[in-house]
């Protein structure tokens, strides 16, 4: 698949959101990404699952993808795979595998996340598997919007279905508020506040 397919994709099912956006973060950008709604329709996220395992040039015996946002992820990239998936959870503050799930020492894992930002989560993941013996073959991503790879400084490769650049600014140098686009804050309730005022 090419970015552009993926995004089209993804701006069908409003997953990839364009104007002015306050992130969770406080800063601003012109693109927002929600991929659980493109990941929703069973069919679509398939689509998306299919193209990444084609891009993989290694064999693996496991996905594992970070809850919550990429569990239905991991699932979907494991069944493309014909392999199990498993997902890591927060308790505390720390990454933690729970719910049963074990891994042998040695075993051939695939880190996935939907969205790969700062790429801090995956590599939590990454850590923890390693800590328990696994050999952590990469991370794969349906959008990588960092702007390069945040696993390089470990030797691996990140596997994106779509790169795509996303441009973000602090509060106070943001054009488009200084235009007054309309600042909205997903993530919560949709909150549209007139002229970019809070911006």
């Amino acid at each position: 698949m090419e970015t552009s397919e993926v995004l089209d994709l993804l701006r069908e099912s409003d997953a990839l959101l364009e104007g002015h956006f306050e992130l969770s973060s406080g800063l601003h950008s012109n693109r927002y990404f929600q991929c659980a709604l493109g990941l929703c329709d069973p069919k679509r996220a398939e689509v998306f699952a299919n193209g990444l395992a084609a891009k993989l040039p290694y064999e693996v015996d496991l996905v594992v993808g970070p809850a919550l946002g990429a569990v239905v992820w991991a699932q979907e990239v494991a069944r493309a795979l014909g392999k199990p998936a498993f997902f890591t959870e927060r308790k505390d503050g720390q990454m933690l595998l729970r719910r049963g799930f074990t891994i042998e020492p040695g075993t051939k894992v695939l880190v996935v996340e939907d969205v790969i930002t700062t790429g801090g989560s995956a590599r939590e993941v990454v850590d923890l598997l390693q800590e328990l013996g696994a050999e952590v073959c990469g991370v794969g991503t349906l959008v990588n919007r960092s702007g390069g790879n945040p696993y390089e400084d470990l030797g691996m490769e990140l596997i994106a279905l779509a790169m795509v650049e996303v441009v973000t600014w602090e509060k106070g140098d943001c054009p488009l508020c200084a235009e007054g686009t309309d600042l909205t804050k997903p993530g919560s309730k949709t909150v549209l506040i007139s002229g970019g005022g809070a911006g």
